[in-house]
């Protein structure tokens, strides 16, 4: 595409973005939906007079089209309106969908005519951005130029805090961080700390690390212990990582055990944990778009949840508290041990029946942080066996949640009946104790 074209097409779609006019909304509770994986971190500190920092991830741009365009103007846009005064704004891996020099050209010409020019940019390096057919080391050479980057890991200093960009070094899906940038990131950690060991250090990778945050099963092997271990003695980081496309709305998008990990969704698509009945691409994954947006006060870091396709605000804040100790860490694996419930009066009916289907409607129950899915089991009513269990998605990413809820249950023989239970199941793992049940029974085959 050429300059001229380029610039054409980028200042028609921020004018539609503008002309849409995104108002502010207010904060919605427990269960609506950030958008995309646009990273805000809006830094805001009185005592250095610290005001902004912004940051976004999986972008995935195209060599052309509009959805990938739009999905990123309305994300900047709003970033502008809620945080006007940005110190920096990062983008965390996947910039591109291939690395392509006309993918880098479109994200940039995008990028700068909405960016806030006291801003600093800090852009990390995804898998895809090495899919361009280019060995690992030119396709990182193309990225610095585009991107203006000094390297594909660095350190910056903000206002008096530590920014450390961590860079995946090929375009494996799973990611790899080498010994030699653990041993940077280790001397980096170390000098964080010698300047303010009461300040948060905020981390940037593109991959997770696994079994810290939702989603993080899609993280990196090599040298996952080695990175791990470097971070774990200190626990005022927080890293923020991207990749994995999982929606902002599960509370395990963040995890603290030895440090924060915080998760950045993104703003292409969506995707799931797989064995769900939905699939790990529910319908409307497509118009998913999520981020952050994170202010320093004092001695607290607040994480707000956005959703840019809805232009609204997910859940409450969260809330770090520094100096860090691992002992008050609020976010933990074990924070969760109430069972969800369904409430009083909950309903369940069969709508409608064929020879091998029985589709049910009922009431989503409740829980304290978040109802993640069912547990449906079909019991043949005459031998009391199971014929049919599955689970399924509560649908917790939608916004605003389905209520009431339906769920087809498939694959049972015709002319049976069938109780079938419906169980609650939150985000970490907790069932139940009720369930809601209903008998069923299916049509019977025609008679030739």
């Amino acid at each position: 595409m050429k300059d001229e074209q380029l610039k054409n097409e980028t200042e028609k779609l921020s004018n539609t973005i503008l002309e849409k006019g995104m108002d502010r909304r207010s904060f919605l509770g427990g269960t609506t939906k950030i958008a995309g994986l646009t990273l805000g971190l809006s830094l805001v500190n009185s005592l250095n007079g610290l005001e902004a920092e912004a940051a976004i991830s999986d972008v995935h741009m195209l060599k052309s089209g509009t959805t990938d365009l739009q999905k990123l103007g309305s994300a900047l846009h709003q970033l502008n309106e809620l945080v006007p005064k940005q110190d920096a704004l990062v983008v965390v891996g996947d910039l591109t969908e291939n690395g392509f020099s006309e993918e880098y050209d479109r994200f940039m010409a995008l990028y700068n005519a909405k960016k806030q020019t006291q801003a600093a940019s800090l852009f990390a390096i995804g898998n895809h951005d090495y899919w361009n057919g280019l060995s690992v080391t030119d396709a990182q050479k193309l990225f610095l130029k585009k991107m203006g980057m000094e390297s594909i890991f660095y350190h910056k200093v903000i206002k008096g805090f530590h920014f450390i960009v961590l860079g995946t070094e090929n375009g494996k899906t799973e990611g790899y961080f080498s010994e030699q940038q653990n041993a940077w990131l280790g001397e980096q950690l170390q000098q964080a700390k010698q300047d303010d060991p009461k300040k948060p250090i905020f981390v940037f990778l593109h991959q997770p690390i696994k079994n810290t945050v939702y989603g993080s099963e899609w993280g990196f092997e090599v040298n996952r212990e080695l990175l791990y271990n470097t971070l774990k003695e200190y626990p005022q980081v927080i890293t923020f990582s991207g990749h994995t496309h999982y929606p902002l709305d599960e509370p395990r998008a963040i995890h603290q055990k030895d440090f924060t990990s915080v998760a950045t969704a993104s703003l292409k698509n969506m995707w799931v944990e797989a064995g769900y009945l939905q699939g790990e691409l529910p319908k409307g994954s497509e118009t998913f778009s999520q981020g952050l947006i994170v202010e320093v006060h004092g001695n607290k870091v607040n994480i707000h949840r956005r959703d840019f396709n809805q232009n609204n605000w997910i859940g409450e804040p969260w809330v770090i508290d520094y100096p860090a100790k691992k002992n008050t860490f609020k976010y933990t694996e074990m924070r969760e041990q109430v069972k969800p419930h369904f409430p009083k009066g909950a309903s369940i009916t069969v709508l409608d029946t064929t020879s091998t289907e029985i589709n049910i409607m009922f009431t989503q129950a409740n829980d304290n942080l978040l109802v993640h899915s069912y547990k449906v089991v079909a019991k043949n009513k005459q031998t009391g066996q199971i014929a049919k269990e599955f689970r399924a998605f509560s649908e917790f990413y939608k916004d605003p949640i389905p209520n009431p809820f339906v769920l087809p249950v498939k694959g049972l023989q015709p002319g049976i009946s069938y109780d079938i239970e419906v169980y609650a199941i939150d985000s970490f793992g907790n069932m139940s104790k009720t369930f809601l049940k209903i008998e069923g029974k299916t049509k019977a085959l025609a008679a030739l």
